[in-house]
């Protein structure tokens, strides 16, 4: 336990302590059991260790540890959980418990042996929670940390820390928001809003270039794909080169609008294993799959269209890719992070909690694509300030 506890100390010095993610405020304090997933990159072990500093602050036992630790190389999860029970333990942060056999068992066990034990833990995007060999669906809440708001990414480049803004306001409030916020704001927004395009949506932001992002970002995938995909789900070798085909097919041309049928043919495979590939993806954070309904999509169901989960992304596939592409991966990205649902509209591009509609494109289209519709908007890249239906593309990176 002592080399677990020295381990902890280190990181914790070291770890940022003065600008937390919009999810650090939102863990409930009431649940026992908390899972955060998200894509590699996106500061879940920071989340942790600052919420794991915020206990230690306030006098509370509290224990970090990450599963790749040697400890784990000898001792279980649920033997190191007893011991820092044993000890006065009252908080438990894992880290990429997705790492760990026989997760779900031992949590499960942890959980119903230890009643005053609260346990958070991080976990890959592509893992769904509430599989495993044992049920936890009853005593587990799990939360999602998405990549940066372009609103957290001026906050944490130190431009200014603006609040969320609510969909509703963004759309009737636009004219009134942007130029409260170009009060506070002493820079020119619309260059910083092309930098969070390209190499924003991630904290590394602070530490590398624009470049080296492009190329980090690739081996992240690589990573998602190689080690947290085939590793959840029992992906081959085979499987493997298969997906990877599939999203290099996939990157030459989105949005893409899949043919699964000539997709299915041309790889030599099902269409039913085209659509779980295509499912597995979106899971792990790397594509996003736009479906005509919002609600009940069965797994199997084709999606209608398909765009990288960010624009950043796009940038490392792609190089330069076309700008209605950038624009409209951004909104798509921004308004499901927010929680909202999302959909291919008849008229326009997108629509949005079943009733708003949105056509997203450069300032100077016009309102042709959804005139006559009740609760029709433009997002308008180039545009600094809103008025009436069009609104600044940038401020719906302003919703989380």
């Amino acid at each position: 336990m002592d080399e677990l506890l020295n381990y902890q100390a280190i990181l914790a010095k070291n770890s940022p302590k003065k600008w937390h993610r919009y999810l650090y405020s939102q863990i409930p304090v009431n649940e026992r059991l908390i899972g955060i997933k998200g894509l590699r990159g996106v500061g879940k072990s920071t989340l942790l260790l600052q919420l794991l500093s915020e206990k230690l602050s306030q006098g509370s036992r509290a224990l970090y540890v990450t599963v790749e630790h040697p400890y784990f190389y000898r001792s279980s999860l649920f033997d190191m959980a007893s011991t820092w029970y044993s000890y006065g333990g009252r908080y438990l942060f894992i880290d990429e418990i997705h790492k760990y056999p026989n997760w779900s068992r031992e949590l499960k066990l942890i959980y119903d042996g230890f009643p005053d034990l609260d346990v958070v833990f991080t976990s890959s995007s592509a893992l769904d929670l509430y599989r495993g060999e044992s049920d936890l669906s009853r005593r587990l809440f799990v939360a999602v940390l998405h990549g940066l708001s372009f609103r957290e990414y001026l906050s944490i480049n130190g431009y200014f820390s603006f609040a969320k803004i609510e969909i509703e306001d963004v759309l009737n409030r636009s004219m009134e928001i942007t130029q409260s916020i170009f009060e506070n704001l002493k820079h020119p927004i619309l260059p910083l809003f092309k930098d969070y395009l390209k190499s924003g949506y991630f904290p590394m932001t602070l530490e590398f270039s624009s470049d080296q992002i492009s190329q980090r970002l690739i081996r992240i995938i690589n990573t998602v794909l190689e080690s947290d995909l085939s590793q959840i789900q029992g992906f081959s070798a085979d499987n493997l080169i298969k997906i990877k085909q599939l999203l290099g097919a996939i990157a030459e041309s989105v949005p893409f609008e899949p043919n699964i049928s000539k997709i299915a043919e041309k790889m030599h495979l099902g269409r039913q294993t085209v659509n779980l590939y295509l499912k597995n993806l979106e899971d792990a954070k790397i594509l996003q799959l736009l479906y005509e309904k919002t609600k009940g999509i069965s797994l199997l169901q084709k999606p209608g269209k398909i765009y990288f989960e960010n624009s950043n992304f796009l940038f490392s596939f792609q190089g330069t890719p076309s700008l209605g592409t950038i624009r409209e991966t951004f909104f798509l990205n921004q308004i499901k992070n927010a929680g909202h649902l999302v959909g291919l509209a008849k008229k326009g591009d997108f629509i949005v909690n079943e009733n708003l509609t949105f056509e997203v494109g450069g300032k100077n289209k016009d309102n042709s694509q959804i005139k006559g519709i009740e609760k029709g908007y433009l997002a308008l890249d180039e545009l600094e300030i809103g008025f009436g239906q069009k609104i600044p593309l940038w401020l719906f990176g302003f919703l989380y």
